[in-house]
């Protein structure tokens, strides 16, 4: 890894110290940065993950707020979980700080070619697929960002023939400032995040950041079927393509007959026929097409991209089948941690399905969601659980959905699915919100709820 002496010297203020942060403030050592790390957890609190910190020159203020430690800092480099309005970072705004996030860091900072993927859902398992792609294409492939693993930490090795696929999301986009993909990709828009981001527009605006420094050189991929993204292609200035399930794209990826085509510079191909695609569901075959339209826009050959669809098998927590017994599948879906990402869940299932619901409050209506479960010849129960369950049983019985039930723990709620789910079902955790109020995060979430299903006699 070259040094960048940009930050020789430089005194930076590194705020939040989990995955990102740490690796944040590795990456700003080995650039010579004088660097400060804080978190208002205690040394103790923090355990383990500061290990990764322990043999290197850094100042620990921990335990603390971060507002006193502005003074004699040049830049402030936050976590995403640290909106851009929190009292300190304007206060550092104010007074002349460098203020950006860890994204932002790692891309001005790290070699290789970068292509970046965001969208309200199928984020995570559109860059899981592309990572394999570009995998199977001989490159050494990063996948980083939203998905868990900081951009930074690959900055610390990545060289210039690798390539980052980057998951982004909408708190990361606050702050960034040179952030410049090659090739991007913008899945869909549905109403997620508006306890921070307040409005719609606002959230719109974030994730179009992600195309503001591209240029005609690359290339931006906008999802044709969808109402709110097909129209923001105009507004950008790199080459616009487009994925679609329902329609043909001048150029971009799409669906005739069966059969998931490519039409690039005006060449058509045909990469595989929609059945063979391994992942189930409608809106994997989008994941796929937009995934297909990133990876031959960056020339990798279509019969490496067939290969590839018909061998991957998914994400961890998105629909993820974890159990079979006595004739019920017990499918954890923990990262449905919204509205329209639980609707495509529902629409997955093909046999008689329980389902659990809830979890912490992002202020989103969930009446589509119960409309879909009306709709659904699969869906025959919902159980209940966490912050938001008063308000989705509000929502189901207004729509007229009245077989619920209520669990008070995850633990509850399993032991509830296994009595009413009959040989054939199908028992599915796709929450339709956050964790925050029982677990960590959603993966915290998705794990605990495996255990308990690979317990159960």
């Amino acid at each position: 890894m070259q040094v960048n002496d940009l930050w020789k010297g430089k005194h930076v203020l590194v705020v939040g110290l989990a995955r990102s942060g740490i690796a944040a403030a590795q990456l700003l050592v080995k650039h010579g940065a004088a660097v400060t790390v804080n978190d208002s957890k205690t040394r103790e609190a923090l355990g383990d993950a500061l290990i990764p910190l322990e043999n290197l020159p850094v100042q620990w203020r921990l335990g603390c707020g971060a507002q006193e430690l502005l003074p004699g800092q040049d830049t402030l480099v936050i976590s995403p979980g640290i909106p851009d309005t929190a009292p300190f970072v304007v206060k550092a705004k104010k007074k002349g700080l460098h203020v950006i996030g860890e994204l932002e860091l790692a891309a001005s900072l790290c070699p290789g070619t970068m292509v970046a993927v965001t969208g309200t859902n199928g984020k995570t398992t559109t860059v899981t697929l592309l990572g394999e792609i570009f995998k199977n294409a001989g490159k050494h492939a990063w996948t980083v960002g939203n998905i868990g693993f900081p951009y930074s930490q690959a900055a610390l090795e990545a060289t210039d023939d690798d390539v980052l696929v980057c998951e982004c999301s909408s708190f990361q986009m606050e702050t960034i400032e040179t952030f410049h993909p090659k090739a991007a990709a913008l899945l869909n828009i549905t109403e997620d995040h508006l306890n921070r981001h307040g409005t719609m527009e606002e959230y719109i605006r974030l994730k179009m950041r992600m195309f503001e420094n591209m240029t005609q050189e690359d290339t931006a991929v906008f999802n044709l079927d969808d109402p709110l993204v097909a129209p923001l292609a105009a507004t950008v200035r790199a080459h616009s393509i487009f994925f679609s399930r329902k329609k043909e794209p001048v150029e971009g990826a799409f669906v005739r007959d069966g059969m998931m085509v490519l039409r690039m510079n005006g060449l058509e191909e045909i990469v595989l026929p929609l059945n063979e695609i391994y992942i189930p569901g409608p809106h994997n075959v989008e994941n796929a097409l937009a995934a297909a339209a990133v990876a031959a826009a960056q020339h990798v050959p279509t019969s490496v991209i067939a290969d590839t669809l018909r061998t991957f098998k998914g994400v961890e927590h998105r629909i993820e089948l974890t159990r079979e017994l006595d004739g019920v599948r017990w499918y954890n879906d923990s990262k449905g941690t919204n509205v329209d990402s639980t609707i495509r869940a529902v629409q997955t299932m093909d046999r008689p399905t329980v389902i659990i619901l809830g979890g912490s409050d992002k202020h989103c209506d969930f009446t589509p969601l119960a409309k879909e479960m009306l709709a659904s010849p699969a869906m025959r129960e919902a159980v209940l659980i966490g912050v938001t369950a008063n308000q989705i049983e509000d929502t189901l019985r207004r729509c007229g959905w009245e077989r619920i039930h209520r669990a008070h723990s995850m633990e509850e709620a399993v032991q509830m699915c296994r009595e009413i789910a009959k040989p054939g079902w199908n028992a599915l955790l796709s929450p339709a919100c956050a964790s925050f109020d029982m677990f960590r995060d959603y993966e915290e979430r998705g794990r605990v709820f495996k255990q308990l299903v690979a317990d159960l006699a």
